[in-house]
């Protein structure tokens, strides 16, 4: 997992081949002008989901195989929880939506307006979650394909 703000994000860019163009998304896209929905970067390689959505209580940790995620907040303020996959319990798996859920304790970072982190395979991770209060916040998913 890494965690920092947008203006940094040159440093990871050499991290995987497709960061540079999932980084380059981010910094040229107005993103109070997109609506909700899916945004193709590089076809199935590479796709972008903006989402607007109020934070929520605790949740359930997830994980992703076939897909790193670039989680970037473009407005307000929300908890990520984040575990490792090391001896971790699987609840459900859905092949193929590349989604799956876990059982257990995670740690909870605070990530804000202009902060992305990024959640490779091996991190869980439990998004969307309030500090205090219920809040709006609009993110911008990028998944990467490994």
């Amino acid at each position: 997992m890494i965690i920092d703000k947008i203006q940094k994000s040159l440093l990871y860019e050499n991290l995987h081949s497709g960061f540079a163009k999932a980084f380059d998304f981010i910094r040229k896209t107005d993103f109070s002008k997109l609506v909700d929905g899916k945004y193709e970067i590089d076809g199935d390689n590479i796709f972008a989901m903006v989402q607007e959505y109020k934070t929520k209580d605790i949740g359930k940790l997830e994980g992703h195989r076939k897909y790193i995620d670039i989680q970037y907040i473009h407005s307000g303020v929300e908890q990520i929880g984040y575990a490792n996959l090391e001896n971790q319990n699987i609840i459900s798996d859905d092949e193929e939506k590349d989604l799956a859920f876990y059982e257990g304790e995670g740690s909870f970072i605070k990530i804000e307006s202009q902060m992305f982190a990024i959640f490779f395979p091996q991190d869980l991770h439990m998004p969307g979650i309030k500090i205090a209060n219920a809040n709006k916040v609009k993110k911008i998913v990028i998944k990467v394909k490994v």
